[in-house]
């Protein structure tokens, strides 16, 4: 019963957050011949040299073969951004019922509060699992069809990471639902905190942060996945996940 109430609660933010994905993942595959020829003519030399020039022709260098124009374009940009937006979306609203009577019945139930928080993680968790994974696999399964050609391995690499970053986000937003009754205001300042996020990295090093792991430059680049970034996108959601669960618990509804 709480699995399914809690697939209930979520399944429209679910099935219409797959829907968008894979038309955008979709995207990311049909639109590379008709760019794959004009790739080779873009460049910056008009430009005056500089930081800006310079990050200009090496992303498109990066977008010139379809590997790096995936990678480029699907994960280390509009996946990242969509994925972010989508756990937070997920992980927001009320593990409870509704409001008012609603929350006392469900409260009044012989199940502890703890046994609903993990049922509302666990559901959360897998549909975002699945939010990395099927979008990904696709544009792998996807690409021959143009005449291209992407690995299904290097798609789940990549799709797991994105899952394990994006679970911080996720689990942040549930954290703050024990906090406030709406879905609003949890979404909102998880998107708030992931924005802060992103311009917090702009000072960082190259390769550093939760963005970054996330995009798995250094497995595009050299075959490692950020194992630095995933443990610590990890532990911080199994914190947060934690933090929530002591929240319900002494919470007086």
């Amino acid at each position: 019963m709480l699995w399914y109430k809690s697939w209930l609660d979520t399944r429209w933010r679910f099935l219409i957050g797959l829907g968008v994905l894979l038309v955008a993942a979709c995207g990311i595959v049909f639109q590379y011949p008709a760019l794959k020829n004009i790739l080779p003519t873009i460049g910056a030399a008009n430009v005056p040299d500089g930081p800006l020039t310079r990050a200009i022709e090496e992303a498109v260098q990066v977008a010139r073969t379809y590997r790096g124009f995936v990678w480029r374009q699907w994960f280390d940009q509009n996946f990242s951004y969509l994925g972010t937006f989508f756990a937070a979306l997920l992980g927001s609203g009320s593990p409870f019922s509704g409001s008012g009577r609603g929350v006392l019945f469900t409260l009044a139930l012989p199940v502890p509060r703890s046994r609903w928080l993990g049922a509302r993680a666990a559901t959360g968790l897998a549909q975002l699992f699945a939010f990395a994974m099927i979008p990904s696999v696709a544009i792998a399964l996807l690409s021959p069809l143009i005449g291209e050609h992407f690995g299904v391995g290097d798609a789940v690499a990549h799709a797991a990471c994105v899952f394990v970053v994006s679970s911080v986000f996720f689990s942040l937003a549930l954290l703050l639902s024990t906090v406030f009754g709406d879905l609003w205001r949890p979404f909102l300042l998880t998107c708030l905190a992931a924005v802060g996020l992103s311009l917090g990295e702009l000072a960082l090093p190259d390769g550093y942060g939760f963005f970054a792991a996330m995009a798995a430059e250094s497995y595009f680049r050299g075959g490692a996945l950020p194992w630095t970034g995933l443990s610590i996108s990890a532990a911080l959601t199994a914190a947060l996940l934690y933090a929530a669960a002591a929240n319900v618990a002494r919470r007086d509804f």
